[in-house]
């Protein structure tokens, strides 16, 4: 018995250790990017269509920014293939990068997707690489985006 409470210490400070070097607060949050493609898809890849045209309507389309955010995910179909989205829909929808977001009706209603999305736009505008737009994305420069305004 003597023996049994003289290993209670060790098996309490064994417990501690492993849960603090297990605990997830230790992992580096940069090595935690949500999905996105390296480079652009290749001219042989048939990618899903963004939604368009006449599709850019009913209750999923009640606000013009929902139109818009489409609209310009299509222009720059190619770039926000290249961009993660940290709304983290990888994880809960299975999506591959930004442009999912956009095959779907996610977009019109993940305010983060959206945002996302025109700020890719307006970046490719600007001539920005889709390294650059994803250093930007990384911090959160999209946040600032009213969506009301577009």
């Amino acid at each position: 018995m003597k023996k049994l409470l003289n290993a209670r210490p060790l098996l309490a400070l064994a417990a501690a250790m492993f849960t603090a070097v297990s605990y997830a607060q230790w992992a580096n949050p940069a090595d935690d990017v949500p999905a996105y493609h390296p480079s652009a898809p290749l001219k042989v890849s048939t990618l899903p269509p963004i939604i368009a045209g006449d599709k850019l309507t009913g209750e999923n389309f009640r606000y013009p920014w929902q139109v818009h955010v489409y609209q310009q995910a299509a222009k720059a179909s190619n770039v926000i293939y290249q961009l993660p989205c940290n709304c983290r829909c990888d994880r809960a929808l299975g999506h591959t990068s930004l442009r999912s977001c956009f095959e779907t009706l996610h977009g019109t209603e993940c305010s983060t997707c959206a945002k996302e999305g025109v700020y890719a736009y307006q970046q490719t505008k600007l001539g920005k690489t889709p390294a650059q737009i994803r250093a930007g994305i990384a911090k959160h420069d999209y946040e600032s985006i009213d969506l009301e305004k577009q």
